[in-house]
């Protein structure tokens, strides 16, 4: 850059003494995250002028794991995998939210042990976590966002790469990434986190008809996958749990991930701050009985309406950083 931005002073703004130096090479407690997370978004939320929003936006992106370019969106009705302007696209639109409903996924998704087993014996999630979530979320843009030939084209790809994901669970019962009910299970998984985190942290408000719809319009991605019997509404998402619940478990495989996913990979302090903060949103957007198998308490910060001003903080941030492209 030229020259360096004019830096905003909003009133009052803190200035780094004033977060506590003393924790800031720790993850914070329950009780600090709060007020710590508001502090350091609102010091990059000063540094957001327009000048720097392009860096400031490469850099949220590196944050999280996201190096490469943002998936760019098809506009065109006609040629769009999903409809401009669609259920699932404005849902998938906000990325804080989707953050949030990912990692709320991935603590709902280990309670499974034949997914799990397929995650512990064919997945490099510790070795590169940041790297198979720059996977994840290329292939989740893709398959909304891209043409109709650039989505299908990825859904092949993730299918051959299933046919080489088989094995046997710890329980000795086989497995396959193939399995319909498997691919169903991780659908509906993401589906229903991803609809709870934007009506509890969304930009928007959504109404249940809308997330009926958002349900509705993502169930063809799912059996083009080889998923069978997939919810349409959010009702029948509950019914599904109900039903499955008896399969699930939390196993050693399970307590790993849980594990690592509270730990989370940020290196620097306000990246660790903002992580625990969306731990904490994700925990509290899980159902109930998830957590308790989890065992995952609902502690006070945790609980939606306590942990939303923290989570908005963090929201806000990288919607600024990272604004919404026009006409998706």
């Amino acid at each position: 850059m030229a020259s360096s931005p004019k830096i905003l002073e909003p009133s009052p703004t803190p200035s780094h003494s004033s977060l506590p130096k003393q924790k800031v090479s720790t993850v914070p407690s329950w009780t600090e995250l709060p007020q710590l997370l508001v502090e350091a978004s609102r010091l990059r939320i000063a540094l957001l002028t327009t000048p720097a929003r392009d860096l400031a936006g490469r850099e949220v992106r590196r944050a999280i794991g996201l190096n490469g370019d943002p998936v760019a969106p098809c506009v065109d009705p006609d040629l769009a995998y999903l409809r401009p302007g669609g259920p699932a696209r404005t849902l998938h639109s906000d990325l804080p939210a989707m953050i949030i409903g990912g990692v709320a996924s991935l603590l709902l998704q280990s309670l499974h042990p034949l997914a799990m087993a397929g995650v512990a014996d064919h997945s490099n999630y510790r070795e590169d976590p940041l790297g198979r979530l720059e996977r994840t979320a290329r292939y989740v843009g893709t398959v909304t966002f891209s043409s109709t030939v650039d989505a299908e084209a990825a859904i092949a790809r993730v299918r051959k790469v299933h046919l080489h994901v088989n094995g046997t669970a710890p329980d000795g019962r086989p497995y396959s990434a193939l399995d319909p009910d498997l691919v169903t299970w991780v659908h509906v998984s993401e589906v229903s986190m991803f609809a709870s985190a934007a009506r509890v942290f969304g930009r928007t408000s959504f109404t249940s008809d809308d997330l009926d719809a958002y349900v509705a319009e993502l169930v063809p991605q799912a059996l083009a996958l080889g998923a069978v019997s997939v919810p349409r509404s959010m009702e029948e998402i509950t019914s599904y749990f109900a039903a499955i619940r008896p399969e699930l478990s939390f196993g050693a495989q399970a307590k790993d991930v849980r594990s690592f996913l509270l730990a989370g990979v940020a290196k620097r302090p306000l990246d660790r701050l903002a992580y625990g903060v969306v731990v904490a949103a994700a925990i509290s957007v899980l159902p109930s009985w998830a957590r308790a198998m989890l065992r995952l308490p609902l502690l006070p910060l945790t609980r939606p309406l306590l942990i939303r001003p923290s989570a908005q903080a963090f929201a806000k941030t990288i919607r600024l950083a990272l604004p919404i492209p026009a006409g998706i």
